[in-house]
C-alpha cells in the first residue's frame, strides 16, 4: 500500500537528493524510536515508509549517478531491521549516516 501518495505523484522529484535522503532518515529515526519504545507495529510501519521513500528516490532520474549508493543503503537497512544484520550496522550508525543529509538539506535552504 502506498503511504506517500502526494509524494509518489511527482512532488518527491522536486526535492533535492539531500532533502529526499533527510526524509528517509526521518522515517528511519521513527523506526528506531518505536523499536526502542517496544512498539514493533509502529516500528515496522515507519520502516515500510522509509523503504517507500527510498524506492521513490531510486526512481528519480536525477539520482541515477547515485543509484549504487541508494540501492546499497536500502539493502543494508533491510538487513539491519528485517534480517540477520550481516553488515553489522547499528542504530547509531544509521543516525550518523542520515544526520549528514539532514544537515546538508537545512544548510541549502
Amino acid at each position: 500500500m502506498i503511504q506517500h501518495k502526494e509524494l509518489g505523484a511527482g512532488r518527491w522529484n522536486q526535492l533535492s537528493f539531500c532533502e529526499q535522503m533527510a526524509n528517509v532518515g526521518s522515517e528511519v529515526e521513527r523506526t528506531i524510536l518505536w523499536k526502542a519504545k517496544g512498539n514493533p507495529g509502529y516500528s515496522i510501519r515507519a520502516f515500510e515508509r522509509a523503504l517507500e521513500l527510498l524506492d521513490l528516490t531510486i526512481g528519480d532520474l536525477k539520482n541515477s549517478k547515485r543509484l549504487k549508493e541508494i540501492v546499497r543503503v536500502r539493502e543494508a537497512l533491510a538487513d539491519h531491521f528485517y534480517f540477520n544484520n550481516e553488515y553489522q550496522s547499528t542504530d547509531a550508525s544509521w543516525h550518523n549516516y542520515f544526520f549528514c543529509f539532514n544537515y546538508a538539506a537545512r544548510v541549502n535552504r
